[in-house]
């Protein structure tokens, strides 16, 4: 280990400043082991003798960051540009380095191998201080806009012309994100504890601190300076995001029930991006499940909660999730993935893909910590403070001890357009484990999903009309199969994609001669249209998948009492098949078949 002694350096006040050389020592040492206990040793003598007041920057640096991530601040160093600063430093050509980095295949190390030439005529540099790589590095990822590429090279150039060899090596995997020293997030923890706490035995403590504020060198910080009483007096901040609360999962609804001790709240499993919000009078914050700031990108929602929350300041817990404006229905995850990391264009996509956040958690309101109270709790304290508006709803929930009711409960989440159920614990212990994975709360998906694997020709019975764009026109129209026994056309789905913007604007005209005022007598249909139509137009349409269905009447008591079968996700080729009578259209048995075959394919 370094000795304290060649550690540090004085600056120009006379003051020890921790040497960057000590921690790129411990970092290779690092790099030499597979060992988790060895890596946490060195890391608890390092952070021993680094001075107290800059232990955050040296657990930052360690693992690669000079922030935590939802901060979303990075370096924004391309290969490219290191490559030119390396070059500036080792004063040799950008082809030479390029050549260099070609046989090794380690950029880090191309830095170190050209470095170490020039170490053999330079005769003098400044030794690197902990303090002043992290503020070279902080100007390196703040620079912006016009000449910031400029700014980045020539400061990384100055890191480089008074590194040695081997701290290059490790300057330049920081700067490209290279870094990988193996160190996850725990050791890190392990180390704080033993080396502030007093042992590892502690780290549970030292955990909880990180989970509260997913900021890891605020909590080497706090225990450094304050010890455990510190750490024990972290509480729950708005701005500083919580790390989510994760499921487990099981695929026997009987099993999911013993697990949760025979009764449990069960709520629709959103199908789109999982936000926690954090909202104060002057403020918000949306945060990703990975704890990515997206308050930027979704400046609707932050408008919606506002509206919604009856409190001063909160944090809540929801799924964004992307809605057709003209069905209603919920879209894939696709959809809402596309408003994530836009800078711009965000007004023009608001438009486009209007979103719902589903409030499933709250865990703060107007100073109290409700990470610590049962769930039931928290979910009447959450449907206390929100007042459900067109874009913030509660998600739907039932309480359930019965295996079929779960089973029942979750096919009417797949027919919503949600991707399955979660079964959350109502016990008394069922507090917000931030942070961890447990049995408290647990995934339910179906085992059976597949893709459709063919098209169906279907009838237009009836159309709902259009919002926003589509306003003057329909929105969707409410597709059905033919069901030949009965000699009646039984609902599948509701049809709002895959139309262009000519044939949205000609679709009333296309129907004028079919729309009636009353739903047809060969309609059967427990959904109402804002028009119905006498079946005769049908269309082409391609599906995700075939689903069991409480609101469409294809298939109706066929595989399951009560439900249907409907078409999740339809899209309309763009085929019209006026080549076909309705009556041959795509029968009920048809897609009654196609569901088995859809089974089989999942079962074999």
């Amino acid at each position: 280990m370094t000795t304290l002694k060649s550690a540090f350096t004085q600056n120009s006040f006379g003051e020890s400043e921790l040497l960057y050389s000590t921690i790129a020592d411990v970092y290779e040492k690092i790099e030499q082991t597979t060992k988790r206990l060895e890596m946490t040793r060195y890391l608890v003598d390092l952070f021993k003798q680094t001075p107290k007041e800059i232990v955050d920057k040296v657990v930052y640096l360690t693992i690669g960051e000079l922030y935590p991530p939802y901060v979303g601040i990075e370096l924004g160093i391309a290969e490219k540009l290191a490559i030119k600063a390396i070059a500036n430093s080792a004063g040799v050509s950008e082809k030479e380095v390029q050549n260099v980095f070609r046989e090794v295949g380690d950029l880090g190390k191309t830095a170190e191998m050209l470095l170490e030439k020039r170490k053999q005529v330079t005769l003098f540099h400044q030794p690197l201080t902990v303090e002043h790589v992290y503020e070279t590095l902080e100007k390196i990822a703040r620079a912006t806009g016009e000449g910031a590429q400029d700014v980045k090279i020539r400061n990384l150039s100055g890191l480089l012309n008074n590194a040695s060899p081997k701290e290059a090596r490790y300057l330049v995997r920081m700067v490209t994100g290279r870094l990988r020293l193996g160190i996850a997030d725990m050791t890190v923890l392990d180390a704080l504890a033993i080396a502030f706490g007093g042992g590892k035995e502690f780290r549970e403590e030292v955990e909880r601190a990180y989970n509260l504020s997913s900021d890891l060198g605020y909590v080497a910080k706090v225990i450094a300076e304050q010890g455990l009483e510190g750490i024990r007096n972290f509480r729950v901040t708005v701005g500083r995001p919580i790390r989510p609360m994760l499921a487990e999962r099981l695929t026997s609804p009987q099993e999911i029930l013993e697990k949760v001790g025979g009764k449990a709240i069960v709520e629709f499993k959103y199908d789109g991006l999982r936000i926690q919000a954090h909202l104060t009078p002057d403020q918000a914050w949306l945060f990703s499940r990975r704890l990515e700031n997206l308050t930027n990108q979704f400046p609707d929602v932050v408008e919606g909660l506002r509206e919604a929350l009856k409190c001063k300041e909160a944090i809540v817990e929801g799924e964004c999730v992307a809605i057709d404006p003209n069905t209603g229905e919920m879209l894939p995850f696709q959809m809402v993935a596309h408003r994530r990391g836009r800078k711009y264009g965000i007004e023009e996509m608001i438009e486009e893909i209007p979103v719902t956040v589903f409030l499933f958690d709250v865990l703060y309101v107007d100073g109290q910590d409700f990470t610590v109270r049962p769930f039931l709790e928290r979910r009447k304290a959450l449907e206390e403070v929100v007042e459900p508006t067109e874009r913030i709803r509660l998600s739907e929930y039932a309480i359930v001890d019965n295996p079929e009711v779960l089973d029942d409960f979750m096919h009417k989440a797949i027919e919503s357009g949600c991707e399955g159920v979660m079964v959350k614990s109502i016990g008394g212990d069922a507090i917000y484990q931030a942070g961890a994975r447990g049995w408290l709360w647990i995934k339910y998906k179906r085992d059976y999903r597949s893709e459709m694997a063919d098209t169906v020709d279907l009838v237009a019975v009836g159309a709902f009309m259009g919002r926003g764009k589509r306003g003057g026109t329909y929105g969707a129209l409410l597709m059905a199969a033919y069901d030949k026994e009965t000699d009646a056309f039984k609902t599948v789905c509701k049809l709002g994609t895959g139309f262009d913007d000519e044939t949205l604007a000609a679709l009333p005209k296309i129907f004028e001669p079919y729309k009636i005022d009353h739903k047809h007598p060969r309609v059967d249909s427990k959904i109402e249209a804002d028009v119905w139509f006498v079946p005769a137009k049908v269309l082409e349409v391609i599906g995700a998948e075939l689903t069991i269905s409480p609101s469409h009447t294809c298939a109706l008591d066929v595989i399951r009492k009560g439900s249907g079968i409907a078409i999740r996700f339809p899209r309309f080729t763009g085929r019209w098949r006026d080549d076909k009578a309705p009556e041959d259209a795509t029968t009920v048995q048809e897609i009654v078949e196609m569901y088995r075959s859809q089974l089989k394919r999942v079962e074999e």
